[in-house]
């Protein structure tokens, strides 16, 4: 029988899409996103959701999802942005306990495994607390638990991507997971990725048979800043009388220096976030044409298949895509915690065994 998982902050199910592939039966997912569920639905119809904010649930409202008494993994990435480096302002941020109750749900479903994703800034001077109140509460309710910082670009993703990721498994013995092998090839690049796609039609409609293949309007002056920006640049290769204000000084004074940037075609994409449809955002102008990636491209970059629903406007759309787990880097997660469920799994049969031999 498959292993049995649930998905926390669920999305529009870029974690789920890696989990199913590696084998697991997702049995429940969780948001409280209304937009993003409909997506969630319409690619998996035949798993439990709740659109319901996490810190609400308890242990009968996922057996009413049928979730298993007997779980392997409880998988998710509450939401960061607490922790981003370019935060400003105060370090309280009312999303960081969501970390808590994502720990919560792993003690009262007792899982054999779990999965946590997030930004590195957890690790940092804004997150280092709450990090590691984590740990030490998962390790009181007898989960050991590693964390690594993993770049995207390293398990096949045609995207730079550092995220941190936290396994824990109900287990005294260290040293049973062992994160997914990283590639040696060389990465992935942004032509890999979507040198195969037309250009979207110039009459701002979606290319046939592709809603996600759509052009952005763009102003002119933006258009005619785009049109002096070299693959892999930004506003600093724009002369200055043609920067924004508060670009003036250059990136050495004021940082941000991949905004109003053009994709290098031979390297892996820039970190696609929320708003990647816009070029003033970041790095996510196309590498060739003088136009923003379109939401296709961008779901591209995060490795999800085409065939991958996506409802929504297109701010909406471009949310669910850029704050995904992408399906290749969870499919790798899901295979090496398949291989440790089995490790668990065989020392639970020895186990019971010995205890018959010895009764």
């Amino acid at each position: 029988m498959k292993k049995t998982a649930v998905d926390l902050f669920c999305g529009a199910g870029g974690l789920s899409r890696g989990l199913v592939a590696a084998g697991f039966d997702v049995r429940a997912a969780v948001d409280n996103w209304p937009r993003a569920m409909e997506s969630y639905r319409a690619n998996f119809p035949s798993h439990s959701h709740l659109c319901r904010d996490v810190a609400e649930l308890d242990k009968f409202n996922f057996r009413q999802m049928r979730v298993p008494a007997q779980l392997d993994l409880v998988a998710g990435g509450p939401p960061c942005q607490g922790f981003s480096v370019q935060r400003i302002g105060s370090d309280f941020d009312e999303r960081n306990q969501l970390i808590h109750e994502f720990a919560r749900v792993v003690c009262e479903l007792r899982p054999k495994t779990f999965l946590m994703e997030n930004v590195p800034g957890l690790l940092g001077k804004r997150g280092r607390p709450i990090a590691e109140g984590f740990i030490e509460k998962m390790k009181a309710a007898g989960y050991s638990v590693t964390h690594r910082i993993v770049d995207a670009a390293s398990l096949g993703v045609p995207q730079v991507r550092r995220r941190v990721f936290f396994v824990g498994y109900l287990s005294p013995e260290n040293g049973l997971f062992s994160f997914p092998r990283e590639t040696t090839a060389k990465p992935l690049s942004v032509a890999d990725a979507i040198a195969d796609l037309t250009s979207p039609p110039a009459d701002f409609l979606p290319a046939r048979g592709d809603p996600l293949h759509r052009r952005t309007k763009m102003s002119s002056k933006n258009l005619e800043r785009l049109t002096l920006i070299p693959p892999g640049g930004g506003f600093e290769d724009l002369p200055v009388e043609l920067r924004v204000n508060c670009h003036k000084d250059g990136a050495d004074k004021i940082g941000h220096r991949n905004v109003y940037g053009r994709l290098d075609p031979d390297k892996p994409a820039v970190t696609i976030t929320a708003r990647f449809d816009s070029f003033t955002r970041g790095k996510f102008a196309h590498p060739v044409e003088n136009r923003n990636i379109t939401l296709r491209e961008g779901a591209r970059l995060q490795s999800f298949p085409d065939s991958h629903v996506f409802l929504g406007t297109q701010e909406e759309i471009a949310a669910q895509i850029g704050n995904s787990v992408p399906p290749r880097v969870a499919e790798a997660f899901g295979r090496s915690l398949l291989d440790l469920i089995e490790k668990l799994d065989r020392r639970e049969r020895r186990e019971t065994r010995e205890q018959s031999a010895t009764a």
